[in-house]
């Protein structure tokens, strides 16, 4: 079977679809269709090209594989139009179950502590697009601020801002200061967030050049913050979230929806 890929660069050529897996757990899978389903019942959809399953699996294709709505309209035999709002629709049923900030925090409270971090999602844009470069890490995208456990699993994460946002003006934002301060959370953040104040704990400047017990802290403080990596590692396996093709507007739904992915209980 051949099916045209009607693109610009591509005109009148013929794609071969081929058979390929998704490291993804069949369960997974299962999960967001039934989220579908629930959401076709609730809309009283009428019938669709594809079925739950299938739309579940586009997405997750899409999500995981960074792959054109041409490529993944051809591989599942719909138009390109069709990809595009299969795909945005289940994103938004995704993103509908993500945490809020004041949810995700519930349970915790003094005595606990929590890692906050930021990161870029990089972005295909042009040089003149200053919101959206960050001079931090040299390339234009879209600040996202992280909550996570002392382990590094992901509490929260936020909607995405303007590369060139600053982590500490992000984190004021989002109301991550006053939510933490609220709960009397302490909170372990790297430099970058220094001026917080509160419930925040950042390392000391010039550690170096200070006596042994302020290194002591930098050492301790590096140690317990290192876990939060890991839950930026986990959401950029997501390969549409190494380099985003998406409108910048639709990137703080990509990054919740992931969420609920990273989240969600499927075994049951």
């Amino acid at each position: 079977m051949v099916i045209p890929l009607s693109t610009p660069a591509t005109e009148g050529a013929l794609l071969v679809p081929y058979p390929a897996t998704l490291d993804v757990p069949h369960d997974l899978v299962e999960h967001v269709a039934w989220l579908l389903h629930e959401h076709r019942l609730a809309r009283n959809t009428r019938w669709r090209k594809l079925g739950c399953f299938q739309q579940a699996l586009l997405t997750l294709v899409h999500l995981r594989k960074n792959e054109t709505f041409s490529q993944l309209g051809a591989g599942f035999g719909i138009s390109q139009a069709t990809a595009w709002r299969y795909v945005d629709e289940t994103l938004d049923v995704l993103a509908g179950w993500a945490p809020g900030l004041h949810e995700a925090l519930t349970g915790l409270g003094e005595g606990d502590h929590v890692i906050v971090d930021g990161t870029l999602i990089p972005t295909d844009r042009v040089r003149a697009d200053e919101p959206y470069y960050s001079m931090k890490y040299r390339k234009h995208g879209m600040n996202v601020q992280v909550i996570a456990r002392s382990d590094g699993t992901p509490l929260w994460f936020s909607h995405a801002t303007p590369g060139r946002t600053h982590d500490l003006t992000a984190a004021r934002a989002h109301g991550i200061i006053q939510a933490c301060l609220t709960r009397q959370i302490l909170v372990l953040a790297d430099r970058a967030y220094q001026g917080a104040g509160a419930t925040f704990r950042t390392p000391y400047y010039h550690h170096r050049e200070q006596p042994p017990q302020y290194q002591q802290f930098n050492r301790d403080h590096a140690r317990l913050r290192a876990p939060g990596e890991r839950a930026f590692a986990q959401l950029k396996t997501w390969r549409l979230l190494q380099r985003a093709r998406c409108s910048t507007r639709r990137i703080g739904t990509v990054v919740q929806a992931v969420h609920t992915l990273l989240t969600c209980d499927y075994s049951g």
